[in-house]
């Protein structure tokens, strides 16, 4: 991005300032890290200011998704029909379904109950029944950007053992985010992950983590949740992904239905939560974009 560039210059962002006052001190920075044996993102990964814009809008859209369905989320109605309403209104507010069609999932939002841990199809035979717990994933398309967020939701008289993980995976979650600072180490938000899914007596999923996002649904940054503090890529100015720890009230092995090759359950049967936010690295911290 910078090869042509003069130190003069406005910088490639489109922050507005000159490229030496800009970008060119993140990628000395970068220089000195890489230098040093670090992992250190490519500069495509690094957004743009109108990136970030288009970004934030479509973060807007996802989140207006999640807000409408949740009144939908009660005992009685099937995941096929929340699926129609999810691709509706999407379209209602002229965004796209980012999950309809990727790699082949048939449809427009991942719903995942009880032991579940993720990308659960939905079904007109799947109903919700009272002491469910369920995972609404939606992920969104506007205008060309990228977003992606989940919540969970307690079905009616749900056992205090189902709401304490509900609780704890959104802990999880938010301790995560607290861990992102520019400089930083994407080792250190699955340190904070694991050491609390640890302590209240929870496994983590291994197998899934979170991912860049915005200018394509998944990108090459990949977020464990089971490293450690120090370690994994550096966190520079720019850099999107998602926080979503997957936290399984028993162990954290999974297995993969084989009939569709996409729902994910927790190989004991027991149940499994999970929460997710697009965050973006910025100059003096974070910035959670699917508020």
């Amino acid at each position: 991005m910078s090869d042509k560039l003069g130190r003069n210059d406005s910088c490639w962002c489109g922050s507005g300032r000159k490229y030496k006052n800009c970008h060119a001190l993140i990628e000395d920075q970068m220089a000195i890290y890489r230098s040093k044996g670090y992992e250190v993102p490519h500069l495509k990964l690094l957004k743009t200011r109108q990136q970030i814009e288009g970004i934030r809008e479509s973060s807007k859209l996802n989140i207006a998704l999640l807000d409408y369905i949740g009144e939908y989320v009660v005992e009685g109605i099937s995941t096929g029909e929340l699926d129609r309403l999810i691709y509706e209104k999407t379209r209602e507010l002229g965004g796209i379904p980012a999950t309809l069609h990727y790699n082949g999932y048939p449809k427009s939002v991942c719903i995942s109950i009880n032991d579940v841990v993720c990308h659960g199809i939905p079904s007109d035979r799947v109903v919700l029944k009272n002491g469910d717990i369920v995972n609404v994933d939606v992920s969104t398309v506007f205008n060309g950007y990228f977003s992606d967020s989940s919540r969970m939701f307690c079905i009616g008289d749900v056992s205090r053992k189902k709401q304490r993980l509900v609780e704890v995976a959104k802990e999880c979650m938010e301790l995560g985010i607290e861990q992102i600072k520019p400089w930083g180490f994407l080792g250190d938000v699955g340190q904070a992950v694991n050491d609390h899914a640890g302590k209240n007596g929870y496994s983590v999923v291994r197998e899934i983590g979170g991912h860049g996002i915005g200018l394509q649904f998944h990108e090459d940054l990949w977020v464990s949740y089971v490293s450690r503090r120090g370690t994994g890529m550096l966190l520079v100015p720019g850099l999107i992904f998602t926080v979503e720890p997957m936290i399984n009230m028993g162990k954290a092995d999974i297995s993969i239905d084989k009939s569709d090759n996409w729902t994910v359950y927790t190989a004991d049967g027991m149940p499994s939560a999970q929460w997710e936010k697009t965050v973006l690295v910025t100059e003096s911290g974070y910035d959670v974009l699917t508020y």
